[in-house]
């Protein structure tokens, strides 16, 4: 796989001068020609990128998803994520990208607490929409860093990476609006999500285990995307929903049938017997044994 190991690299591919800080840099896209290069076609950048998109015309593939840029979005990407260009299709438009080295972190609480920002694990089509205002209050921030970039002395990282994190505060908060004001589609989303978990525990036996990465699957969405969604609106994520529902489907199993432990354990796809009643003592302070004596 391709990489973009610098921003200086990242700079020549987009026709653009040395960038004026080495691990940081604001990208005016009205400013940049894509160089025609086979490293378009699959690439991983070494660095994060913010990516505030106007009114470029053409698409970006991420994994398996296509994203269409033609309207205003704000996409997240974190280093090592595999992506890939159409540059037939490609115009920059205008907006701004936002890219900066995990280097530049170093020593600074957000480069442990960047891990945070799920959305940086967002795939493209779950980019964020956003208002007039929403957009011209983050290319204000972007203006500022652009602007401390030349000014480099002791106070530039501290200024910067303060400006990076109010950024990543604002699209949290942008996100979560997004999350309650579209309401038909994400009505859609966790009527789908309740059906999937259904149809999967109220069979008899399960193979393995139901996982995150299985349901986020089947709804075409990226895990830390169904999960973000999901805590907005129900205040669980997916892992505590599958919980409860296994948790429930055990309470059921041990009630109404004669089966060991062990045997329950394996039916609901659990590789060790002793896996299974460690979670179910977590989720109902009682072991297994005890819930079917207590209930008997």
């Amino acid at each position: 796989m391709n990489a973009i190991h610098t921003l200086s690299q990242f700079h020549r591919l987009l026709s653009l001068p040395e960038p004026k800080h080495p691990l940081v840099s604001v990208v005016d896209l009205s400013e940049s020609v894509f160089l025609e290069d086979d490293i378009w076609k699959g690439f991983v950048n070494r660095f994060y990128c913010v990516a505030l998109k106007r009114d470029a015309k053409g698409k970006i593939r991420y994994g398996q998803q296509h994203y269409d840029y033609d309207k205003g979005v704000l996409s997240f990407t974190a280093p090592n994520q595999v992506q890939h260009l159409d540059l037939q299709h490609m115009e920059c438009g205008s907006g701004f990208l936002l890219i900066f080295h995990p280097d530049f972190l170093l020593g600074h609480r957000l480069s442990a607490s960047i891990s945070k920002y799920g959305f940086f694990d967002y795939a493209v089509n779950e980019a964020l929409h956003l208002s007039d205002d929403e957009e011209n209050d983050l290319i204000s921030i972007l203006h500022k860093i652009d602007k401390e970039c030349v000014r480099i002395d002791k106070h530039t990282q501290e200024i910067i990476i303060t400006q990076i994190e109010l950024l990543l505060n604002y699209s949290a908060r942008f996100y979560e609006r997004q999350f309650i004001t579209r309401k038909n589609n994400n009505h859609q989303l966790l009527a789908k999500f309740e059906q999937l978990l259904d149809e999967h525990f109220n069979q008899a036996t399960f193979s393995e285990l139901l996982t995150v990465k299985y349901v986020a699957g089947r709804m075409n969405l990226s895990p830390n995307y169904l999960s973000d969604l999901l805590r907005v609106h129900t205040g669980q994520n997916t892992q505590q929903h599958i919980h409860e529902k296994l948790i429930a489907k055990a309470k059921e199993m041990l009630s109404t049938t004669s089966l060991s432990v062990s045997e329950i354990a394996y039916a609901l796809g659990f590789e060790h017997a002793q896996s299974f009643s460690t979670l179910f003592k977590k989720k109902t302070n009682l072991s297994p044994l005890e819930f079917r004596t207590l209930f008997n």
